[in-house]
């Protein structure tokens, strides 16, 4: 079988492409055997691969190197994530929790307005700005993305006494001075809401496959980062 694997960030730029096609048998092929394959098709993309921790996901999923694989499957590689150390576990999504990852710009206020209920006597807004530099440019892993995003603040619902809570993030060029994410948590009170929009932000950052590079003139570099739990 034939089967294509998807790259970013550091990785599509070290291979010349966002995704390779590798030949694998029909039956028993695994993550790893993908990998071998993968290296084979490309030299700078086998060297990357033995300097860098990266995680693997099969259909959205994070996956280990023994998984095996089917054809159809979707093989992606993720490279660590532009963020912070995560260590909880992921969940599924919950109907007063919103995530949109989106190339146009963000609006802290209207997302504010979309987690407003009746009830709501407190709602607490986070948004990270470019600073420092001319632009950052974002690249995402899109529907892996927003499926972890909207997770991540499913569980946070669980944690915290909230109403709700919605995240957005941006891709694409963020100027300096823009929001390239913006988290909005409505409750009942401070307190839960304060340190909802904590934990919602600092997961995100650290396990989205989301990746981001500083440009600044004639600099552009990825920025380091680590690679997110998973399993």
């Amino acid at each position: 079988m034939v089967l294509e694997v998807r790259l970013f960030a550091i990785l599509r730029e070290r291979a010349g492409a966002g995704s390779l096609s590798v030949e694998l048998p029909d039956e028993g092929a695994t993550v790893r055997d993908a990998l071998l394959a993968l290296g084979r098709r490309s030299e700078p993309l086998a060297s990357a691969l033995e300097k860098m921790p990266v995680v693997m996901a099969v259909n959205r999923e994070y996956a280990e190197s023994g998984d095996t694989l089917a054809a159809g499957d979707e093989l992606a590689l993720i490279p660590p994530v532009s963020g912070g150390d995560g260590t909880e576990a992921i969940g599924a999504a919950a109907p007063r929790a919103r995530a949109r990852v989106r190339e146009d710009e963000l609006s802290a206020d209207a997302l504010s307005r979309s987690v407003a209920t009746d009830h709501t006597g407190a709602i607490v807004t986070f948004q990270g700005v470019t600073r420092d530099v001319e632009k950052l440019e974002y690249e995402a892993y899109v529907p892996m993305a927003e499926a972890r995003m909207l997770a991540i603040l499913e569980q946070t619902l669980e944690h915290h006494e909230i109403e709700r809570i919605a995240a957005e993030h941006r891709i694409g060029a963020v100027p300096l001075g823009e929001p390239s994410v913006v988290v909005a948590v409505a409750a009942a009170h401070r307190e839960g809401a304060f340190g909802a929009a904590r934990e919602a932000i600092d997961r995100i950052k650290a396990e989205a496959p989301i990746w981001k590079r500083e440009v600044d003139g004639s600099r552009a570099e990825w920025v380091d980062g680590t690679p997110p739990p998973h399993g």
